[in-house]
């Protein structure tokens, strides 16, 4: 079904392209192609839909009363701070998260509230449509529900540097508005399960949700800037990794290029082995092993 979508789809845009480069006044020209756009679009329309992924987020505590229902007012709040780190990990994990300013592409990124969940009482969620394209990119939002899951998971069972890990693939402002969400049902005595597609974490009780809240809060999440001279050892341009020899001391800094760098190569070409003082934004989660980002090429100095 995709492949007779991208087929479709190129199609219509092949189209669409003649078609914006004659004239209106063409009319005979222009019938025959607005002839077959006609028909292209019809059998686009034709194509079965595809099944949206669905998660589903239940609570157990105070404001839950079983399997019966839950309190609206909790309900309501719950679902909104659940969707908001939806999409702040989804726009994180698409390289257009800010640590200010608005939320990319949130209207792409919402959630649709399909039914109720039952094993407790919650929330049945609908993932937001990723229709195929001529350019097709991973699945965001199928990612997005993952990573959250993962956080989930491993705040309360992992260890610090895996925590730090995933936190460095969604961005430590997406990380925020999951604890947001923690935080508001530690704040109502409540506690929360989630399941996606072969996953399933369920907090065990009131104790272990806290527990997670603390590990996420930003306390518990130190990011620095540091500066360090030394000469850069290697760069893998496809991985966004480095390895800097520090000058000043024994050792070597593995650390991570930032997305906002287009091409990490120019670090092989014009830094390679040369005496440089450079700016690193520090990230350490508890007592895990500090990480290093080289977040723009502005920190770097001869």
């Amino acid at each position: 079904m995709t492949n007779d979508y991208l087929t479709i789809a190129s199609e219509i845009r092949e189209l669409e392209n003649l078609l914006a480069a004659i004239p209106e006044g063409n009319m005979i020209e222009r019938m025959s192609l607005e002839s077959r756009l006609e028909s292209a679009r019809a059998a686009l329309a034709g194509l079965p839909q595809q099944v949206a992924p669905k998660a589903r987020l239940t609570f157990r505590g105070k404001p839950v009363f079983g399997s019966h229902g839950i309190a609206a007012d909790f309900g309501g709040k719950a679902a909104g701070a659940f969707s908001d780190a939806f999409a702040a990990v989804a726009a994180g994990l698409s390289e257009g998260l800010h640590y200010m300013g608005p939320i990319p592409n949130r209207d792409k990124n919402q959630l649709l509230i399909t039914g109720t969940a039952i094993g407790s009482f919650g929330f049945e969620f609908e993932l937001p449509a990723q229709e195929p394209s001529l350019f097709p990119e991973a699945e965001k939002a199928q990612e997005a529900m993952a990573k959250i899951e993962a956080l989930f998971r491993l705040a309360a069972e992992g260890s610090d540097d895996e925590v730090a890990e995933v936190i460095e693939e969604v961005h430590p402002r997406a990380v925020r508005k999951v604890h947001d969400f923690l935080e508001l049902l530690v704040q109502q005595q409540a506690w929360c399960g989630l399941e996606f597609a072969d996953r399933f974490f369920r907090y065990a009780d009131y104790e272990q949700i806290k527990a997670s809240c603390e590990r996420l809060k930003d306390e518990n999440i130190q990011e620095t800037e540091e500066t360090y001279r030394g000469e850069f050892q290697g760069v893998l341009p496809a991985g966004r990794t480095f390895e800097f020899r520090l000058a000043d001391q024994a050792g070597l800094i593995r650390g991570k290029v930032d997305l906002s760098i287009d091409d990490p190569d120019v670090l092989n070409r014009e830094w390679l082995h040369k005496p440089v003082t450079v700016k690193l934004n520090v990230m350490q989660v508890g007592q895990g092993r500090p990480r290093y980002t080289l977040m723009t090429l502005d920190d770097l100095s001869v």
